[in-house]
């Protein structure tokens, strides 16, 4: 039977075989282990009379996705050349791309595009970009991140589904518009050399950026941090800041400590108060007024210090028993502990909860000096007249251990390890939160109301370098400078819905400079993440210090050009104190200290002329964005050699790079019987990062007996973790069971059943 093809125009005409080989046959050249013929067959099941052309792209598109495997892993390319070719034929009608400034005119009419590139660029620089620009550079996207660029990241009319560009054409005007306002004589050269570190994936890029870049919305920060004071107009004030960032596609940190527990006094007995839950809900509902555009939904993690009066209220918070008055399901939420916590949990001893009104000066200490607070703590709990409450420490770290391990998305952040191996000075510029993914830590001050220019709203603009393609500690020295460079551009180049964060950022100018693709980076290096030795450890830490080193040294040189920072002396930077030498101590028993380059010479320069940005470094999951250039997460070692991951846009099928060659060196999530060689990896890193780590603790069930997880296991690894610098503890991933191909676990659906163990048997684990 002759089946009628309806084209895009409407008009029908029988389908063209030939034509369609042709398109497979493209999409297959040159990749072995595909078979052009399987594609078309399995397709052809779906071939309908009266099928758009667009159906039977998606047909194909589907066709080749569903044989990606282990054993025929190059089918992620024949997909994701076909969704090319789709997208070619989509956006321009033909597959030839028209030239740059044509198609520039055109976006820019419909309203898509800022204005500002035609204005800022001549006809010669176009040309310019025009004879540089390589479409075929669209054929190293694999069909997760082919999937993630229409899905997300193109620019489209989000109303009709249009899309207006296609990946080439993204990263060239990203470029373009990150370069703009560089002298005439030189930024085409930066222009030039940053597309192709972007787009042969050399550099990774975030979902603001992305997505924001090139448009007339000029919000590019991925990460807010939003403190609220004690104070109902401070509390209104930050619920309308989480309102205005959600919508600007902005992941939120909310600093919630500060609130009173309930049946505090307010207004010295006449009233008193109805606890931190109503304003919880109502920052809750904050965070889920907007869909961020359709690019990602919003989300926050608040945070809260171990002696509030509703602690054991609030670990509970996200936990399926109970009943909806008392539970908050749509934020996450972070337990600052410290020092003091922890040692009374290893002595067994108790601890008070407080209003933290009552002792003037102890919430502030908490961040900013560790020995004022444990003097005014352990005078305000000797005091009969305080209202207070008694509970073992041990108490409330089964609690939020038990309620980690079975809801996953309660966090840590060890405050003491945060100030003082953090830039910034705790006594001037203390850090009391972080942001939603707990890698960026940075300093904040309440606000009263939407324009409140004294309070302080932290911004964090990121991007990370792709592990992939660093053979040597030196390689990240380019990739470095355009980086820096880059992403400080855009704090000068956004705007700011609130004058909070526009003096904030533009005095302290955050960036956060992270990784991905390391589980690929220690599978080339034949090193695992569970048996990791000194020598592995040692190598680690070489690699590190060259991304410290170099990106430090391209902050330093931006200075030199444009000036530090205003608020530089707030930090340890000024006075040549880096993160390595910042460092817990303790990190060098795991691996011994080491400098490799003139550590010396720098802190002269940074001296000298200060940094351009007070902060460097985060190392951020890279989840989405991290599929764009086939890499692993993050950090984070694979789920699978092949993992399926849930996203808005369907379930994608994503291969680890080199499959052929490394199938066996890859060092996979759930074959891991303990978090600890992962968290060692994870110390050394920190040692030369100025922010913080997305570090997630992960545990199969099978390698315990029973199935039932060790609480003891669960807390010396925290302990573990603290104990060798680390800042901020993310996800506690449980896998389920269902299969390496299972999609991504974040949380533990099922019931997770913890050994509770004996009082005393804490005992030879805990130490710090």
């Amino acid at each position: 039977m002759t089946i009628l093809v309806t084209k895009r125009n409407g008009s029908q005409e029988p389908l063209d075989l030939n034509k369609l080989h042709k398109v497979v046959l493209w999409a297959c050249e040159g990749l072995s282990g595909v078979s052009a013929s399987d594609v078309e067959m399995s397709a052809q099941l779906n071939f309908r009379n009266g099928i758009k052309t667009s159906e039977i792209q998606e047909a194909l598109i589907r066709s080749a996705a569903e044989k990606i495997s282990e054993d025929k892993p190059n089918y992620q390319f024949v997909a994701g050349r076909l969704i090319s070719y789709g997208l070619r034929k989509q956006v321009y009608g033909q597959f030839e791309p028209p030239t740059i400034i044509d198609h520039v005119h055109s976006v820019v009419e419909a309203g898509f595009y800022d204005k500002i590139l035609l204005d800022v660029y001549d006809e010669q620089e176009w040309q310019q970009m025009q004879d540089h620009i390589d479409h075929d550079r669209d054929l190293l996207f694999a069909y997760a991140g082919m999937e993630q660029l229409r899905g997300k990241y193109l620019v489209k009319n989000r109303a009709t589904g249009e899309i207006l560009e296609t990946p080439q054409m993204l990263y060239m005007l990203v470029a373009a518009y990150l370069f703009q306002r560089y002298p005439k004589e030189t930024r085409m050269d930066w222009v030039l050399e940053f597309y192709d570190y972007a787009s042969k994936h050399v550099i990774n890029l975030p979902t603001p950026i992305l997505a924001g870049v090139r448009t007339p919305q000029r919000q590019f920060a991925s990460c807010v941090l939003i403190e609220s004071d004690d104070d109902l107009k401070s509390i209104a004030a930050t619920g309308s800041a989480i309102m205005l960032y959600v919508s600007q596609k902005a992941g939120i940190g909310i600093g919630g400590g500060k609130l009173r527990p309930v049946n505090s006094q307010v207004r010295n007995g006449d009233a008193v108060t109805t606890g931190v839950m109503p304003y919880y809900r109502y920052w809750q509902d904050a965070v889920k007024s907007c869909s961020q555009g359709g690019v990602r939904g919003g989300s926050a993690t608040l945070y809260y210090p171990w002696f509030h009066g509703e602690v054991e209220d609030l670990l509970v918070l996200k936990n399926n028993a109970g009943t909806h008055e008392n539970r908050l399901f749509h934020l996450d939420f972070d337990i600052q502990l410290n020092r003091l916590f922890y040692q009374r949990f290893i002595d067994n001893k108790h601890v008070y909860l407080f209003n933290h009104k009552d002792v003037p000066g102890m919430y502030e200490a908490f961040f900013s000096d560790q020995e004022k607070f444990e003097e005014l703590y352990e005078r305000a709990e000797k005091n009969p007249r305080l209202k207070k409450k008694k509970v073992r420490a041990r108490d409330l770290m089964e609690l939020f251990v038990k309620n980690r391990a079975e809801v996953g998305r309660i966090y840590n952040m060890n405050v003491d390890n945060v100030n003082t191996q953090g830039p910034f000075i705790p006594e001037v510029a203390p850090v009391r939160m972080s942001n939603l993914c707990t890698e960026v830590v940075l300093p904040t001050k309440p606000i009263y109301n939407v324009d409140d220019p004294t309070g302080e709203i932290a911004t964090c603009i990121l991007g990370a370098y792709n592990l992939g393609h660093i053979k040597a500690p030196e390689d990240f020295k380019r990739p470095a400078q355009l980086l820096v460079r880059a992403l400080d551009e855009l704090i000068d180049l956004q705007t700011y819905p609130m004058e909070a964060a526009r003096n904030a950022t533009h005095s302290r100018r955050f960036l956060g400079i992270g990784v991905v693709n390391l589980a690929y980076w220690l599978a080339k290096n034949d090193l695992t993440y569970q048996h990791i030795d000194e020598e592995g450890l040692q190598r680690v830490d070489e690699l590190f210090e060259g991304m410290s080193y170099w990106t430090i040294k391209a902050s330093i040189e931006l200075a030199q050009e444009k000036g530090a920072c205003d608020k530089i002396n707030d930090t340890r930077y000024a006075q040549g104190l880096f993160p390595h030498k910042l460092r817990k101590k303790n990190i060098d028993e795991l691996v011994s200290f080491v400098e490799r380059y003139d550590w010396n010479a720098l802190e002269e320069d940074a001296k000298k002329y200060g940094l351009r940005n007070s902060t460097l470094m985060a190392c951020m999951p890279g989840e989405s964005s991290a599929q764009l250039l086939n890499a692993t997460n993050g950090v984070e070692p694979a789920q699978s050699l092949v993992t399926i991951k849930q996203s808005k846009d369907g379930i994608l099928a994503q291969v680890v790079p080199e499959i052929r060659r490394l199938k066996n060196k890859y060092d996979l999530r759930w074959d891991q019987r303990s978090p600890r060689g992962y968290l060692k990896i994870m110390a050394v890193i920190q040692k030369w990062i100025d922010q913080a780590i997305s570090v997630n603790t992960s545990y199969n069930p099978e390698f315990y007996e029973d199935a039932k997880l060790p609480m003891r296991e669960l807390i010396a690894d925290i302990l573990f973790h603290y104990k060798y610098g680390g800042k901020t503890l993310y996800y506690n991933n449980i896998h389920d069971g269902a299969g390496e191909h299972n999609v991504e676990v974040k949380k533990a659906d099922a019931p997770v059943q913890v050994q509770v163990p004996e009082q005393d048997d804490y005992c030879e684990t805990c130490s710090i």
